[in-house]
């Protein structure tokens, strides 16, 4: 007896959801993390402008600080834990995706911003001062932020994912804290270079450096088992938990080539 094309139309299905790559699965909530992830890094530029003073810090007779460090310290790290949820749960391609569309809708912020400055104020407008101060930025700085967040963003992924293969998924601290001492390493070493170096001398730049990473890594130490509930949740809830062992870990591939394993 000759099948009819309800029997080809459900093989042909079976096949497509064989072949199908699993980046391409329908996530209840990547979506929304990825949204968030952005949102939090576009206030996290705006509000960096501010330098904030924080403590001193004290535990009985000892303490240190206070510190002065940019109002995005008090923000920013938290785009690393979106990081490790990403690349833990999704895969390297969800980070990537992610990272990008940061990257864009940051440049979006920085152009608008210049380009809203450069437009004569209407008549009565008294607040130009104040709005350039808040939405301009410094060639450097812009450059510079938007070259440490691409790096730190990739290398903590990156570190992220392979971890995750050397330890076979087994004991996630140290990939949530592994990828962050290098991610951030990364990133605060560029910004702060890219942005200071030759204004400061070496002594100043170093000092910054090692005060800015230890406060984005103590964070994230501090933030660990709020990463726990978060991706074990997440790994029940959307039933995934990648490992990026046929993975491009080329920051530029965009073609859906991943064996993710969930």
């Amino acid at each position: 007896m000759k099948p009819g094309a309800a029997y080809w139309k459900l093989k042909h299905n079976e096949t497509n959801a064989q072949t199908m790559p699993s980046t391409a699965r329908r996530f209840k909530y990547l979506d929304a993390l990825t949204t968030a992830f952005v949102v939090i890094l576009l206030v996290s530029n705006l509000v960096a402008q501010k330098v904030c003073l924080i403590g001193p810090i004290g535990v009985g007779r000892w303490s240190v600080g206070p510190f002065a460090v940019s109002g995005a310290v008090l923000l920013f790290p938290v785009t690393y834990i979106f990081g490790d949820v990403f690349t833990e749960v999704y895969g390297f391609a969800a980070s990537r995706r992610a990272i990008w569309l940061g990257f864009f809708g940051t440049s979006l912020l920085y152009l608008m911003g210049a380009i809203v400055i450069a437009l004569p104020s209407a008549p009565g407008w008294r607040n130009e001062q104040a709005f350039a101060t808040v939405f301009g930025f410094i060639p450097r700085i812009l450059a510079a932020s938007l070259i440490a967040f691409w790096a730190g963003e990739f290398a903590n992924s990156y570190t992220m994912a392979r971890l995750k293969l050397l330890t076979d998924g087994h004991k996630l601290w140290t990939r949530t804290i592994g990828s962050t001492v290098v991610g951030q390493a990364v990133d605060t070493v560029l910004v702060i270079t890219l942005t200071f170096g030759g204004i400061y001398p070496v002594r100043t730049l170093v000092n910054i450096i090692l005060t800015g990473y230890a406060l984005k890594v103590g964070y994230e130490v501090l933030a660990t088992p709020i990463t726990y509930l978060v991706i074990n949740w997440l790994k029940r809830t959307e039933h995934s938990d990648a490992f990026d062992r046929h993975e491009s870990f080329n920051p530029f591939s965009f073609a859906e080539k991943s064996g993710l394993e969930g």
